[in-house]
C-alpha cells in the first residue's frame, strides 16, 4: 500500500496526497452485487429527530450508497472466497466481497494482505489467518486481531477503522486481556469474536487532503477558531489584537478540553485492566 503524490501545477496539488487504490479490484472485474447489500444514505446535516444541530460543521459532501457489512460474522463452518477488494466511502479501511459455498454472498472488512481468491472462514477451527473469525478463546495469546465483540453475539465494535488491530496479550479464566489500539488494557469475556490480522490501508493516516475543497466533498464545513470569535462567542474570543484566548482550553459552551476527562460509565471500569 502506498501514497500516490501529485505535480504542483497548482498550489493545492502540492501537499495534497491521495491512497494508491492498486490493491482494489477494478470496477469493470468486480461481479454483481446482491441489492440488500446496498442501501441508500440520508444526510443528517449534523442533526437529530428533532432537528436540533448536536454535531457541528457538518453538511454538504458526495452522495453516498451504505454498503451493509458483516460485522456479527455469525454465518460459521461455511467457507467463503474473497471475490473482490473495494472501496467504501463510509469508512476509512477497505471491505470485502465475500462469496459463501452455499451462494449467500455478504461484505467484511478487509485486512491486511487479503487478496482476491482468498479463503476465508469464520470457526473455531478454522486457522490462523488474515480474514478468519474466531472467538478469543480459540486465538493464540500474542495475535494482531480486529472487528472485537465486546459482548458474545452483539457483533465487532472494537478496533474497525483503517490500519487498525488490537493485541491478545493474556487468558485470565473466562476473561481475556486484550490491548487497545490507544495502548489501554481491556478485559474481554472469551467467547467474544474476533477476526484476524491488521486492517486495510494502513498509510490513511499520511494522507494529506491538501485543500478546503476536498473537505467539502466529505461533508465536513469549515471550523472557525474561538480566538477569531468575539467574547460573547466563545471564551476563548475577545482581546485586542491576536491575542491567544488566556485561560485554560474550553469549548464555546464553556466545559474544558484537553485533558479533560469525560469519561462516565462506571459499569464497565472493572474491564479496564490499564487506562491508555
Amino acid at each position: 500500500m502506498a501514497i500516490k503524490s501529485y505535480k504542483p501545477i497548482t498550489p493545492s496539488l502540492r501537499y495534497k496526497n491521495t491512497a494508491d487504490f492498486s490493491v482494489l479490484t477494478p470496477k469493470k472485474e468486480q461481479p454483481s452485487k446482491p441489492r440488500k447489500l446496498v442501501s441508500s444514505l440520508t444526510k443528517s446535516g449534523g442533526r437529530n429527530t428533532f432537528g436540533k444541530m448536536t454535531v457541528r460543521h457538518i453538511g454538504g459532501g458526495h452522495k453516498r450508497k451504505y454498503r451493509v457489512v458483516d460485522f456479527r460474522r455469525d454465518k460459521r463452518e461455511i467457507p467463503a472466497k474473497v471475490a473482490s477488494v473495494e472501496y467504501d466511502p463510509n469508512r476509512t479501511c477497505y471491505i470485502a466481497l465475500l462469496h459463501y459455498a452455499d451462494g449467500e454472498k455478504r461484505y467484511i472488512l478487509a485486512p491486511l494482505g487479503l487478496n482476491v481468491g482468498d479463503k476465508v472462514l469464520a470457526s473455531e477451527s478454522a486457522d490462523i489467518k488474515p480474514g478468519n473469525n474466531l472467538s478469543l478463546s480459540a486465538i493464540p495469546v500474542g495475535t494482531l486481531i480486529h472487528n472485537i465483540e465486546v459482548e458474545p453475539g452483539k457483533g465487532g465494535k472494537l478496533a474497525r477503522s483503517a490500519g487498525n488491530y488490537a493485541q491478545l496479550m493474556a487468558k485470565e479464566g473466562e476473561y481475556c486481556q486484550v490491548k487497545m489500539p490507544s495502548g489501554e488494557m481491556r478485559f474481554i469475556h472469551s467467547r467474544c469474536l474476533a477476526s484476524i490480522g491488521q486492517l486495510s490501508n494502513t498509510d490513511h493516516e499520511n494522507i494529506s487532503i491538501g485543500k478546503a475543497g476536498r473537505n467539502r466533498w466529505l461533508g465536513i464545513r469549515p471550523t472557525n477558531r474561538g480566538v477569531s470569535m468575539n467574547p460573547i462567542d466563545h471564551p476563548h474570543g475577545g482581546g485586542e489584537g491576536k491575542s491567544s484566548g488566556g485561560g485554560h482550553p474550553r469549548t464555546p459552551w464553556g466545559v474544558p478540553t484537553k485533558g479533560y476527562k469525560t469519561r462516565n460509565n462506571k459499569r464497565t471500569d472493572a474491564f479496564i485492566v490499564k487506562r491508555r
